[in-house]
């Protein structure tokens, strides 16, 4: 069977910048279905000819080794309608086309949410009132991009509406950090090796530390950003994803239903935080010059940098705080996932006159920007005496594979036409997120919380996200990519 991918939001950022170069990127590697053609929908006004021209710009100044020599026949999948979301009279005529290009055998169909959040309930209803979501032609997905919902309420209200029209078979909310090749090798490091399962828990794993840093500040996502805030934006849907995939138990099968519902159960067992321990709990921050940012209110309290500790009440990670750490502004920019292991339980290597702290094992995985794993252990170093220092051995894609890495939108991309919902957001996960995070949320919008810290750009954050870690005995892996 032939596959449309109909993207609503054709001339938007999102579609120049990530989609297409993806497709085509999926297409010169030859694993883009054949019979695959990609239909955008938006309201200004191109032809076919012209939305394949204006995309040729784009893919060729965003897609990672473009070969204009393959464009011609990836070209040849785009087509274009003109049209306005609120309009169910262009959208009908959308589905008209489609009828139209996919012929009477029909096709699997893709419907692509690449627009504003608030245009996503509109299309879903004309969809559903046009019969453009049933299934009698083929199968019918659609795709929703974050954010989903700006807290529970709105959540629910989206699952709802995607619900009335679309069963939840049929709905894949994407995040894009779960198409990256480092996120995924997290499941083989775990489930695909004995070495790392058998102290993959309470008993030798003191704490674990999530990072998702950048250096870049708010730029032209004031107004957005203002609105949303760290915890919004990375927070209910990033840093969650990445907790959940290293905190979550061996599904049975790496099938999608069973992948899930091991993700949920780390959701359901992570300890809700009441409002008068959420203080204690974390750590909020804005640079110096956020208020200046265009968009941004003048006396904004918005928080542009958030520490959070969050405990996992089961089993395997009673007593294991996980600290999940994001911000605008920082030293660096770094995603990355520390595993910090217990000390041993008796200080060997020095003498009885001089106890050393020395720093524990870790096991520092990187997600971006240079994909990769680093262990870091205690070797003697040559000479007199038994003295240690901390080594590492290490584990770099750019060094062990050829060729480049696929860009994130790519493999989910894939997984969307083939139907595998393994790294997509199911809505119970959504919810749940949104359980976690908007007591948090509530409580820093009070006038009872400690004031906001500022901190200088080009630093990893306020002063006080420090003391609140050194408070604990514990700090932060403040170091810039590893791997390089």
């Amino acid at each position: 069977m032939s596959h449309t991918i109909v993207i609503f939001g054709a001339s938007g950022d999102l579609t120049s910048r990530k989609l297409v170069p993806a497709l085509w990127s999926l297409s010169r590697a030859g694993v883009l279905p054949a019979e695959t053609r990609i239909v955008g929908f938006s309201r200004t006004p191109f032809s076919d000819d012209a939305w394949r021209a204006a995309l040729l710009e784009s893919t060729r100044a965003h897609a990672d080794g473009f070969d204009a020599a393959s464009w011609p026949a990836f070209a040849a999948r785009l087509h274009y309608q003109p049209g306005d979301i609120a309009s169910r009279d262009d959208v009908a005529r959308l589905g008209e086309r489609l009828a139209a290009l996919e012929g009477s055998a029909g096709a699997a169909r893709v419907y692509y949410l690449a627009t504003a959040p608030q245009f996503y309930e509109p299309v879903v209803a004309a969809l559903g009132a046009l019969g453009m979501a049933t299934e009698t032609a083929g199968p019918r997905r659609i795709v929703v991009e974050k954010p989903f919902g700006t807290d529970l309420a709105t959540a629910r209200q989206l699952n709802a509406r995607l619900h009335a029209v679309f069963s939840e078979s049929q709905v894949y909310r994407i995040d894009h950090y779960l198409g990256k090749e480092s996120v995924q090798n997290i499941l083989a490091l775990r489930f695909a090796n004995t070495i790392f399962e058998p102290v993959w828990n309470r008993r030798y794993i003191d704490h674990v530390q999530i990072t998702v840093a950048e250096e870049v500040p708010v730029g032209r996502r004031g107004a957005y950003y203002d609105s949303a805030g760290v915890l919004r934006d990375m927070f209910q849907n990033h840093l969650l994803q990445l907790l959940m995939i290293t905190a979550m138990e061996a599904p049975a099968r790496f099938q999608a239903t069973a992948v899930r519902n091991e993700k949920v159960k780390v959701l359901e067992a992570i300890r809700p935080l009441e409002p008068a321990e959420v203080a204690a709990a974390g750590v909020r921050g804005q640079y110096a010059g956020y208020l200046a940012e265009p968009g941004v209110a003048a006396d904004s309290h918005t928080a542009t940098f958030a520490a959070l500790r969050l405990e996992v009440d089961n089993w395997r990670w009673q007593g294991v705080p996980f600290y999940l750490r994001s911000g605008k502004c920082m030293s660096c920019r770094t995603t990355q996932i520390v595993i910090g292991f217990r000390q041993p339980p008796l200080e060997l290597f020095a003498s009885s006159k001089r106890r050393v702290a020395r720093e524990a094992n870790r096991l520092v995985i990187q997600i971006q920007p240079a994909e990769g794993i680093q262990l870091h252990f205690h070797t003697k170093v040559p000479g007199a005496g038994m003295q240690l220092r901390l080594t590492d051995l290490e584990f770099s894609y750019s060094r062990e594979f050829s060729g480049r890495l696929p860009e994130a939108y790519e493999p989910l991309l894939l997984d969307v036409l083939t139907g595998d919902a393994s790294l997509f957001a199911r809505a119970d996960e959504v919810e749940k997120s949104w359980e976690i995070i908007d007591p948090v949320a509530r409580a820093w919008a009070g006038s009872d919380q400690p004031a906001l810290a500022r901190y200088e750009p080009g630093h990893w954050g306020p002063q006080a996200s420090a003391d609140w870690m050194a408070a604990q005995g514990r700090t932060w892996f403040d170091t810039c990519p590893v791997l390089t």
